[in-house]
């Protein structure tokens, strides 16, 4: 692949120097100084009918949540999920084909670039992929392939080949959705010494421990949800004790408790995503999952329904109860995030292809417009730094 094909359309994104740079605004005599602009990334599906041609570049106002669009990184394929590095100078995308792959691109200062070649998953599909703590090892959530793979990271953020894939088995009751193994997520867990993926085509979320020299994983649990309802991502409570399990297939989020130390994942109560009485025109699939980072607030995202749930987090993270449902300012709302400060919340409306920020009131969690949408082509990931 060419240097041009898979260079930066810049746009004014040359203009921010690592995370961002202080704005002057002069006033008579008087100078004041902006809060700096924060850099965000923008996943998509390129090989879709109106998507993308790469990771989309964006930068946003801390204060103000005014996002804008600064270019995009051209030549990474299908980029429909992004991580970022523990030392925040590495970028990290899935390649979600058939031939799935991952993807590192150096964003640390300067102009973004792709290091290196894409590395294959040993598995179809990656949908999903996250960076262990200590920097050394990429997982990656392979969903057709029914599999979870580790790739080891080299100096500068460089991805090496794969070293590991644990391939699921197993299937659930929706005969559409459930015909086989379907990891949808991999994380690792607060105390960095388990890894939990996520497994929608099972109803299973397993749980591995990773060897610290190889990366290599020996699974260690498996917890059981509910029959049918289709595990999709999951959250920790800062306090490492609960996670949140969002289930796509029945609108639902699971209360679990969690043992740091023995890494056992004990599902507890259910609560749906949607508010009682709710009418859906068309069937509803939630998405994301998020908890806010002083573990007060759980945010669940609703596709069909277009909606983002805010649930209030009590009894230390063991019950959730519902605070809003408030319009994710477009359809489908394939993921959401929150900003490093937890003051702003990202969704990313895959089927109207918008981006849209809130304000999040730290006192009640209730979210509330930051301003106008941004328009991208088939946003399915955004990554606020």
């Amino acid at each position: 692949m060419s240097d041009a094909t898979r260079g930066v359309s810049r746009r004014g994104f040359g203009l921010l120097a690592g995370a961002g740079v202080a704005i002057a605004l002069t006033r008579g005599d008087a100078q004041a100084t902006a809060p700096a602009l924060r850099r965000a990334y923008l996943g998509t599906y390129t090989a879709q009918p109106g998507g993308g041609t790469g990771i989309g570049l964006a930068s946003y106002r801390p204060r103000s949540g005014q996002l804008t669009s600064t270019g995009v990184l051209a030549g990474v394929q299908n980029p429909s999920f992004l991580a970022l590095s523990p030392d925040r100078r590495t970028l990290y995308a899935v390649d979600e084909r058939a031939e799935g792959a991952v993807t590192a691109v150096r964003v640390g200062a300067g102009t973004p670039e792709v290091l290196g070649p894409a590395r294959g998953t040993g598995g179809a599909d990656p949908c999903h992929l996250s960076v262990h703590p200590d920097g050394r090892f990429l997982l990656a959530a392979n969903y057709t392939g029914g599999s979870v793979s580790v790739h080891p990271v080299g100096r500068g953020g460089m991805i090496g080949e794969v070293v590991d894939v644990i391939r699921h088995t197993g299937s659930g009751p929706d005969p559409e959705r459930q015909e086989g193994p379907h990891p949808h997520m991999v994380v690792t867990d607060p105390g960095g010494r388990y890894v939990v993926a996520v497994d929608l085509g099972t109803d299973t979320v397993h749980t591995y421990r990773p060897d610290p020299r190889s990366g290599k994983l020996r699974e260690h649990q498996r917890a059981a949800m509910k029959p049918g309802a289709g595990p999709r991502h999951l959250a920790f409570h800062p306090s490492g004790r609960h996670a949140y399990v969002v289930n796509e297939l029945d609108s639902s989020v699971v209360v679990c408790g969690y043992e740091r130390n023995s890494g056992v994942l004990t599902p507890g109560t259910v609560q749906s995503t949607l508010a009682p009485g709710t009418e859906l025109g068309e069937r509803n699939y939630p998405a994301g999952v998020l908890v806010s980072p002083d573990g007060r607030f759980v945010y669940v995202s609703n596709r069909g329904h277009d909606s983002i749930a805010v649930f209030g987090v009590e009894c230390g993270g063991a019950a959730l109860r519902r605070v809003s449902v408030v319009p994710s300012g477009g359809s489908y709302p394939r993921h959401i995030a929150l900003d490093p400060s937890g003051t702003l919340l990202f969704a990313a409306n895959q089927k109207s292809g918008t981006v849209v920020v809130f304000r999040v009131d730290r006192g009640t969690g209730r979210l509330s417009s930051a301003g106008a949408a941004l328009r991208a082509p088939v946003p399915v990931c955004v990554l606020p730094v």
